[in-house]
């Protein structure tokens, strides 16, 4: 990534709604009901990680009061899951309209897992968890388990531990740069593969 740039250069795969919906209005903004149509029954999942990440990712880039969910962005035209893409975009981003993360934490988090600062603090999570006849899912999915989920949730603060740096110029220090992005607009479009 070079930092001697004020924006920086992502891709996203979007469906052809999205692109119809930028250009008529130069701007698309995402919503919750297309994350519940996406994934039908998978969407609890989906809408508990999405929902915690609205929460916490406006301290990093104010959410505009149009968008829902973010849409995601990656560094690395190999992070996105071709099997589903419609539409390939090349964006030219402005740095500070870009929440930055590593995808293979963003991955954890999809699997409602703990995000520790090193494996061995997850495993002894995973471990914790284990004893007493829980899961990743049943924690975090029910409401029976609040303690749980709260240390859950408080450890996925840590998925904003690189965002400072990736947003410098320096992805050194993760696998992969994801970002979230409050909507795509017309304008940082360069490229459409």
């Amino acid at each position: 990534m070079d930092c001697q740039r004020d924006t920086v250069t992502l891709y996203a795969a979007q469906s052809t709604p999205v692109l119809q919906a930028i250009a008529r209005d130069g701007v698309c903004y995402s919503r919750a009901e297309y994350v519940r149509r996406k994934y039908g029954e998978s969407a609890p999942l989906f809408l508990t990680v999405y929902g915690w990440f609205v929460e916490r990712a406006r301290a990093y880039v104010p959410r505009p009061p149009e968008a829902e969910f973010p849409y995601w962005a990656f560094a690395e035209k190999s992070s996105i899951d071709l099997s589903s893409a419609e539409h390939i975009l090349t964006l030219e981003v402005p740095r500070d309209q870009a929440v930055f993360f590593d995808v293979f934490d963003w991955n954890r988090l999809l699997q409602l897992r703990y995000l520790g600062e090193t494996p061995e603090e997850e495993r002894a999570f995973r471990r914790e968890l284990e004893l007493r006849g829980l899961d990743n899912q049943k924690v975090m999915l029910s409401s029976f388990y609040p303690e749980w989920k709260e240390r859950i949730q408080k450890s996925w603060d840590r998925l904003f531990r690189w965002h400072a740096r990736i947003r410098a110029g320096d992805a050194s220090c993760v696998g992969s740069v994801q970002a979230g992005l409050w909507c795509i607009r017309k304008e940082w479009i360069t490229a459409e593969l």
